[in-house]
């Protein structure tokens, strides 16, 4: 399904990301794992690498656009580049609009916006050049439905949305596809870090749980198979899309 292609996925030393990286490698493709926590990354493709996936990994900052810039060049030289996965992103405390320091909105939004943005950025004249690509960018939930006390999240990943819609008119013409997930509460990473804030973690969660239609939360390998689907030919005609993976809480 990804026999020989090169995926570039940012965030993924853990959760998302790194579930993301195993799926494609065992679907054939060379991964190039970025963090800004260069342990973890190596961490996750060592243990592809065990597993007998070809992995690599390097740290990223991802608001850092020459790093950026340069990480993909190189990857592209040494390896090639079919598909950027855009998946790094932070969260925030909960709070209400009003509440939110300035600070923290500016640190929210640089990673999530300007890290898609640098993904982009980078990836696309590469890809176009080439003619063929695949880009996807992992927003949220929160960009379809609101979410109380988390509107800079919510303010990130709705752009991300509609920047990925953009991007999907621009490049179309070029070969280069360009989607989105939108997951809802993932018991992962940033998911994990909001519940494990709480007063009460585990009364969170079954809270959370009873407000999705499956009753459950959902899990990285749920939104890395779908990350994966987009990434790989299998979704050739299949651009500018926002793929809810939530449980049916939208609709709910």
């Amino acid at each position: 399904m990804l026999d020989d292609k090169t995926v570039f996925i940012t965030g993924a030393g853990g959760g998302i990301g790194s579930e993301t990286a195993r799926q494609c490698a065992n679907a054939g493709a060379r991964v190039v794992l970025t963090d800004i926590d260069s342990d973890s990354a190596e961490s996750a493709a060592q243990s592809i690498r065990d597993s007998g996936g070809k992995a690599v990994a390097h740290d990223l900052d991802v608001t850092n656009s020459d790093q950026f810039e340069d990480l993909v060049a190189v990857t592209a030289d040494e390896y090639g580049l079919d598909v950027i996965v855009n998946n790094a992103g932070i969260g925030h405390d909960a709070a209400y609009t009003e509440n939110v320091a300035e600070h923290t909105r500016d640190r929210v939004m640089s990673v999530n916006i300007d890290g898609v943005w640098n993904g982009c950025h980078a990836a696309l004249p590469i890809m176009k050049e080439q003619g063929h690509g695949s880009i996807v960018n992992v927003a949220s939930l929160a960009a379809i439905v609101g979410l109380p006390k988390q509107a800079v999240y919510s303010l990130t990943k709705g752009a991300i949305v509609s920047f990925t819609r953009a991007v999907a008119v621009e490049c179309g013409p070029s070969g280069v596809r360009a989607n989105a997930v939108c997951p809802g509460f993932i018991d992962a990473g940033v998911g994990k870090e909001y519940f494990d804030s709480a007063d009460d973690p585990q009364k969170a969660r079954e809270r959370s749980k009873r407000a999705y239609p499956l009753r459950r939360l959902g899990d990285a390998d749920e939104v890395a198979a779908a990350i994966r689907f987009l990434a790989s030919e299998q979704a050739s005609y299949i651009t500018g899309n926002a793929l809810r993976i939530d449980g049916g809480y939208s609709v709910a």
